[in-house]
C-alpha cells in the first residue's frame, strides 16, 4: 500500500501557541517521526510525505534555513533508527538548489538504508509534480507504443533520483486545506483523498490508521463496473 501524506498546518500550530514558525516545523518532525515508525504495522510498504515543495522558495529566506536544518538533522539523527527499523530512504526532488550540507546527508541516509525492505520512506524535498511531468515530456522520444507505466517511470525519474512511479492508494492531508498542490499528480491519478483538519504536529499513528480504515471501506473499480453490475446482462 502506499501512502501519501501532505504535511501542512506546522506554522499554524506554532503561532496558535505563540511560538515561532520555527517551532511548529519542528514538532512537524516529531510527528513525522511518529508515522515513519507506525507504517509499517498499518500495512503501509511505501510512504511519500511532502516535506518541501518548489513553492516554498517563496517562504521568508530564514524558515526556510530552518527546514532544511531540520532535515539535515532528522536525517543525522534517524538513519540509524530507519536502519534498525527496516526503512529505506529515497529523497525525491531536485537536488541542485539544496545546500551542500544537505546534499550530503541525503546521500549518506540514502545509501545507509539500501537494505531496508519493511518500508521504502520517500521523502520530497524541492518537489514539483508539473515540473516532473514536463520535464519527462521534454526528454520523451517519439515514441507511440510507450505505455503509461513507462510514461510514469520518467516522471519518477525526472525527479533526480529515477525510483520506480508508484501509484498512491491513498492521499492524507492534514491541516484542514483540500488540495493537492502540486504533489504527486501523476502518481495520484486514481489516489482516494482523506482531508483532515488536524495540524501536523498533533496527528498520530491513530489518524493514519483511521485514514486506512476508511480507505478500506472505499470501492476502488478503476473506470470498471462493480463486480456484481459488471455481471447483469
Amino acid at each position: 500500500m502506499h501512502v501519501a501524506i501532505v504535511m501542512d498546518g506546522n506554522g499554524r500550530w506554532a503561532e496558535s501557541r505563540g511560538l515561532p514558525r520555527g517551532a511548529g516545523h519542528r514538532a512537524g518532525v516529531e510527528a513525522a517521526r511518529r508515522i515513519v515508525r507506525a507504517a509499517p504495522r498499518l500495512g503501509v510498504g511505501t510512504l511519500t510525505v511532502y516535506a518541501f515543495s518548489s513553492d516554498n522558495w517563496r517562504r521568508p529566506e530564514i524558515e526556510v534555513r530552518t527546514l532544511f536544518t531540520l532535515l539535515r538533522e532528522y536525517l543525522l539523527g534517524e538513519t540509524v533508527a530507519l536502519i534498525r527499523n527496516g526503512v529505506r530512504l529515497r529523497v525525491t526532488g531536485r537536488r541542485d538548489r539544496l545546500p551542500g550540507t544537505l546534499r550530503a546527508a541525503i546521500e549518506s541516509a540514502e545509501t545507509a538504508t539500501t537494505g531496508g525492505s519493511r518500508l521504502e520512506l520517500r521523502v520530497a524535498v524541492d518537489y514539483s509534480a508539473r515540473e516532473a511531468i514536463l520535464a519527462a515530456a521534454r526528454g520523451c522520444p517519439d515514441d507511440p507504443a510507450m505505455t503509461l507505466e513507462q510514461f510514469g517511470d520518467r516522471v519518477a525519474s525526472a525527479c533526480h533520483t529515477g525510483p520506480v512511479a508508484r501509484p498512491v492508494d491513498l492521499l492524507v492531508r492534514a491541516g484542514g486545506e483540500r488540495r493537492l498542490s502540486d504533489f504527486l499528480l501523476w502518481e495520484c491519478a486514481y489516489a482516494e483523498l482523506w482531508f483532515t483538519r488536524r495540524l501536523w504536529p498533533d496527528f498520530r499513528p491513530a489518524d493514519l490508521a483511521r485514514a486506512i480504515r476508511w480507505f478500506q471501506t472505499r470501492d476502488r473499480r478503476f473506470g470498471a463496473l462493480p463486480t456484481r453490475a459488471a455481471g447483469i446482462a
